[in-house]
């Protein structure tokens, strides 16, 4: 009976899996919120850049004539200033409104969080020039 309390004892006090086993049981979680933190990043990123392309594009319809002289060619200037982002054609809308030369841009920003969970998010933006 002494030597199965000895192996026993011996066995409650080593440690050398312990690291393994926290690792193991940390990965499943760690993984997820990593993965959701670049997606809030890249989030952020998107939001930035529609908000920068409305104003640019807002200041281009009243100050360049020749550059946003249409609609078309606002909304085409509007997605070339989205920070090297590629945003599809019908995403800006340029208008006229009571505060000068108005855009808008709305986006649905998808979201995927470890291919357990995908849905999108509406983002928008809007300028006017001048305010």
């Amino acid at each position: 009976m002494r030597p199965a309390l000895h192996r026993l004892r011996r066995l409650w006090t080593d440690r050398s899996g312990a690291s393994a086993l926290e690792f193991g049981l940390l990965l499943p979680v760690f993984v997820p919120v990593m993965f959701g933190l670049i997606q809030v990043g890249q989030l952020f990123w998107t939001q930035t850049a529609l908000q920068h392309a409305v104003e640019m594009a807002a200041r281009c319809a009243t100050i360049n004539a020749t550059a946003c002289s249409s609609t078309g060619l606002t909304q085409t200037y509007a997605t070339t200033q989205a920070y090297g982002l590629t945003f599809p054609n019908g995403t800006f809308v340029a208008t006229t409104a009571a505060c000068g030369n108005q855009v808008t841009a709305t986006y649905s920003f998808p979201v995927t969080v470890v291919a357990w969970f995908a849905s999108s998010i509406n983002l928008s933006a809007r300028s006017c020039y001048p305010l």
